[in-house]
């Protein structure tokens, strides 16, 4: 399967005034269906991604070398770009694992187009690798994550989601307002087919916190039978992408356990 020669998102979009009145009419909209949302004192609490490069370089995790070195794709979360996952990609690498970025630079949303890149950026990665490769998605990045589990299990080991809202009202978090305007489209109406909730035929783990500010924690946690397993953790939203207590779960999903 040939790969498409600039991934779409990579496009320049330049929005006419017509267009930037309907995003914002769509950030507007009144809430048909009103949810329980993560509260302001936990939303606040994602400003401690502020001291995130402070800290970092008195941090220490304890990496054990793999046992059995996987091949991993990580999948950025909304509005964020690949590097804002490149220290969890450093540990898993520290740990003797091959990391993929996902190809599409930042992730503003799904579209038939990103979608079927990413269909082969994965066919690429499997066939390159000849393994299985364990996708691990941030928030919208697990959404992704999944929808490739759904179409192409044969090429998946494991689905990790991290925060990812796949479960219940698309609007229980404080996100979807800005969703809708940088998107173009409604949450309850994307421009992709998909069944969010229904679980892949892969191994799928979800990870959540009762801290996240941003992700209402029982749509990332999901009902059993939306994901085989779901996993605590102890971070915010944003935390998810760099907490120590994170990657050393991310880890422990790869070797297994």
């Amino acid at each position: 399967m040939a790969m498409q020669n600039s991934p779409p998102s990579a496009n320049a979009r330049v929005w006419t005034a017509e267009e930037l009145s309907r995003r914002v009419a769509l950030a507007s909209a009144e809430n048909p269906q009103p949810a329980e949302r993560p509260k302001l004192r936990h939303l606040a609490g994602e400003l401690r991604f502020l001291a995130e490069p402070a800290v970092r370089p008195f941090r220490k995790i304890d990496i054990v070398q793999a046992e059995v070195p996987r091949t991993v794709m990580l999948l950025p979360g909304f509005a964020t770009h690949p590097v804002r996952m490149r220290y969890m990609a450093q540990q898993l690498e520290r740990a003797g694992h091959k990391v993929k970025r996902w190809g599409l630079g930042f992730n503003f949303g799904p579209t038939p187009e990103n979608v079927e890149y990413l269909e082969q950026r994965l066919d690429e990665i499997y066939r390159r690798y000849d393994r299985p490769v364990y996708l691990v998605g941030w928030s919208l990045g697990g959404l992704f994550a999944r929808e490739l589990g759904r179409r192409h299990p044969e090429m998946i080991a494991k689905v990790v989601t991290m925060g990812s809202p796949f479960s219940g009202n698309p609007r229980a978090n404080n996100a979807w307002r800005i969703y809708q305007f940088l998107t173009g489209h409604s949450v309850d109406n994307p421009p992709v087919e998909t069944d969010n909730a229904a679980k892949p035929p892969v191994e799928t783990v979800a990870f959540w916190s009762a801290s996240d500010g941003i992700i209402s924690p029982r749509s990332a946690c999901g009902k059993p039978g939306e994901r085989d397993r779901a996993v605590a953790l102890r971070c915010n939203h944003l935390g998810f992408s760099y907490s120590p207590e994170c990657i050393s779960a991310v880890l422990r999903e790869l070797e297994g356990r």
